[in-house]
């Protein structure tokens, strides 16, 4: 009995032993559960969440692109192509492994997806390959158990429908680097492009557009069952371009496959309706990638096809530069408005004599013969008279030797020498450097853009500013009015009067530039510009003949001008690199270029910025 009594007890004392352990087992479970269910709940809640729901960001579409009339110039085309959210998994490598498998990635692929890795913030998508077939889209969806975190998705590719014709002109995207990324997390999405040219780089932040976010619920291996909630971002603006299509599809037709440049100007307001450079590029290849082989094509190509030249091809003006002399002459009164000057066919200046390119000299002119007959001798008198700080003034109020405050990135300012100029130089500057410079020769360079807006500025007398950016998102965007100019206006008749005679007047040195519209008259302006240096003994000799030289030593041609004469409405400027003489190669040209933009007269079919014209 009492053995009994005693087991009894210490069975008891082990039963509540038991009981306490217990009862503190639950009381620590009560309490973990209490933590859990109520203190952090929404804790676990959200991480329950997170297990089951995907959020990735979502490129935003970029804006297009579109010419005056709403024709479109730079535009977006669907792609499909498979994505690594690298958070949704926790074997990267074996991944990338099975997927190459699928679809074969390249070696340099796979460097820039390990970068990615690397530098990229594990919840933004990172490109594994871009436009998928649909057999390569169906092998990786029937292989989605195996491929945690890859998806398929659609994207957009930059597109160019008129390809070459607005390359140089709409520029071109390309994949952003690192330096560009930054802190920007929308820039590392997948399909992102940036600007690297023209309008698509100098309005790059309104056709980016805002980043959107996308929910979708997955399961346990990460396929995608449905798609929660979307927030598309905001697409990029639409940028309305003062460029006529039409107008710049036919300029480089007429221009050909001469190494050229020309530009078409409204002179009222200085919009832009064509800049056309020859030879051209296809934008599209930079966003796909361009070859080492394209790349050595274009790059060892002498007629660079990848620089806009009307923006950064600079020249010497040559004869076209003789207004801009005759008008510092009259305005400094070195030149009085009646007065003529005599050409014997050249001049002495020390030991040098520099001639006329008329050997036997021109006679007795004023300011209207001298720009008629494109004199010499006339406009390095006007030269000397003047001095070289006149006519650089007079230069850089119609536009030369500075960069122009065009909405295009890489235009160059080209060189108007100044006193500046020379001091910081440390040049020498003698007499014959400023009689050289009165027929736009010598250390004088200017582009096609800016020989454009010089010519808009005459006909119009006052400060035209080229532009090319007609409106964004429907807003205008125009540069504020013109102001005019400080010039007389008796100043600018007389060389008006002298561009007219250039084209219409027996003896003009462009009769090739006379319009066949009715009661339309043309004025303009021939120059052939120098490359290379003619002796005084060939000159005297007579045995100089540019089109016997090398392409690369014949003279650039150029021609400006406007019209119509009585109410000037276009400028054009046409430079045909070593194309030889400006009134036989570069005055036709730019009459059919005038032609036809006075047939189509863009500036008058009125179409609010951002609108589309309507067909018909």
């Amino acid at each position: 009995m009492k053995r009994e009594g005693r087991r009894t007890t210490v069975f008891t004392r082990r039963a509540l032993v038991m009981m306490a352990a217990q009862t503190t087992a639950l009381g620590v479970l009560a309490a973990r559960l209490y933590r859990v269910q109520v203190e952090q709940g929404a804790r676990y809640a959200t991480l329950a969440e997170n297990n089951r729901i995907s959020a990735r960001l979502l490129a935003p579409t970029r804006g297009r692109i579109l010419d005056r009339f709403g024709t479109v110039v730079a535009g977006n085309t669907l792609n499909w192509r498979a994505l690594l959210l690298a958070e949704e998994t926790t074997d990267t490598a074996g991944t990338l492994d099975r997927f190459s498998a699928i679809v074969p990635l390249a070696d340099h692929d796979r460097a820039r997806i390990d970068r990615a890795l690397q530098h990229s913030r594990r919840f933004i998508p990172i490109m594994l390959r871009d436009f998928l077939s649909w057999d390569d889209m169906a092998k990786i969806e029937v292989s989605a158990p195996d491929l945690p975190g890859v998806l398929v998705d659609v994207g957009t590719t930059r597109r160019y429908p008129l390809g070459p014709d607005m390359a140089h002109v709409v520029g071109y995207v390309a994949p952003p680097s690192d330096d560009d990324a930054g802190d920007e997390p929308v820039l590392a999405l997948p399909g992102m492009r940036v600007g690297r040219a023209g309008v698509e780089k100098f309005q790059e932040e309104p056709l980016r557009g805002d980043a959107g976010q996308v929910q979708m619920e997955v399961n346990s291996v990460g396929r995608v069952i449905r798609e929660l909630d979307r927030n598309e971002g905001r697409s990029g603006n639409d940028v309305t371009l003062c460029i006529d299509a039409g107008l710049q599809q036919s300029t480089l037709a007429l221009l050909g496959e001469q190494s050229a440049s020309a530009v078409v100007m409204d002179c009222t307001n200085g919009e832009v309706l064509a800049m056309a450079t020859t030879p051209s590029f296809d934008p599209s290849l930079f966003d796909s990638g361009v070859s080492q082989a394209q790349w050595v094509e274009w790059t060892s190509n002498r007629r660079t096809p990848l620089i806009n030249k009307a923006l950064a091809g600079v020249y010497p003006p040559g004869s076209t530069f003789k207004m801009v002399v005759g008008l510092a002459a009259l305005h400094s009164g070195a030149l009085s408005p009646g007065e003529h000057l005599y050409c014997p066919g050249y001049i002495d200046v020390g030991d040098t004599r520099f001639h006329c390119w008329r050997k036997g000299g021109h006679g007795p002119l004023d300011m209207r013969g001298g720009l008629k007959h494109s004199c010499d001798v006339f406009f390095y008198e006007a030269a000397r008279r003047a001095g070289i700080d006149a006519v650089a003034e007079m230069a850089t109020s119609f536009g030369f030797g500075t960069a122009p405050a065009i909405d295009l990135p890489g235009a160059r300012q080209g060189l108007i020498p100044t006193q500046a100029w020379r001091a910081q130089h440390r040049r020498h500057w003698g007499a014959g450097d400023t009689i050289i410079s009165g027929i736009g020769q010598g250390v004088i360079q200017a582009t096609p853009l800016q020989l454009a807006t010089y010519v808009s500025r005459i006909a119009t007398g006052r400060a035209v500013q080229p532009h090319v950016t007609r409106a964004i998102d429907r807003e205008p965007a125009a540069p504020d009015p013109p102001s005019a100019l400080t010039v007389s206006e008796t100043a600018l008749d007389l060389v008006r009067g002298g561009m007219f005679a250039v084209v219409n007047e027996a003896g003009g040195t462009a009769p090739h530039a006379r319009l066949d519209l009715p009661g339309i008259a043309l004025a303009g302006k021939t120059g052939s510009s120098q490359v290379r240096r003619v002796s005084r003994w060939t000159r005297e000799h007579g045995h100089f003949n540019s089109a016997s030289l090398p392409w690369e030593f014949r003279p650039h041609a150029l021609f400006v001008c406007f019209a119509p004469f009585d109410a000037p409405r276009y400028a054009c400027a046409v430079v045909i690199e070593h194309g030889n003489a400006g009134a036989d190669v570069a005055a036709p040209l730019a009459r059919d270029i005038m032609r036809d933009t006075l047939t189509r007269d863009p500036a008058r079919r009125q179409v609010a910025p951002g609108q589309t014209l309507a067909a018909g």
